[in-house]
């Protein structure tokens, strides 16, 4: 759904060479002729790249995270000025309090009760 919501121009959707490099990563070792699919899925739901993460903007991630994969996601995210990060890794990302970041973490989830709650105080 959320990739939907990209393609029909809803949610600006951008995405992390970390992140890239991981999805490549996985779809190479589990469906190598899928990543023709993956590229095509990105452009069709309008994603867009963020450049790398800078040193400050890694070393800031670092605070909050230890793992140095995870804390390049984050850093990316708050290099691009993201309004959030949508994640499925509970094991380091989601675990962070709410209020610790300057931007909203959460799954897919999360993000759509998000925008379903913006859109009803909106409608109000």
């Amino acid at each position: 759904m959320v990739l939907r919501l990209g393609e029909i121009g809803y949610l600006r959707l951008m995405v992390g060479p970390q992140v890239l490099r991981e999805c490549e990563e996985v779809v190479r070792r589990k469906a190598p002729g899928s990543l023709s699919d993956l590229a095509l899925l990105l452009n069709a739901a309008h994603v867009e790249m963020t450049p790398e993460a800078s040193p400050k903007a890694l070393e800031q991630a670092l605070q909050w995270i230890s793992y140095p994969p995870d804390a390049r996601i984050l850093a990316e995210a708050l290099e691009a000025r993201a309004d959030g990060l949508v994640t499925h890794d509970a094991r380091h990302l989601l675990t962070l309090p709410p209020d610790a970041l300057p931007l909203r973490m959460g799954t897919p989830s999360d993000l759509l009760g998000w925008l379903r709650q913006s859109l009803t105080q909106q409608a109000r």
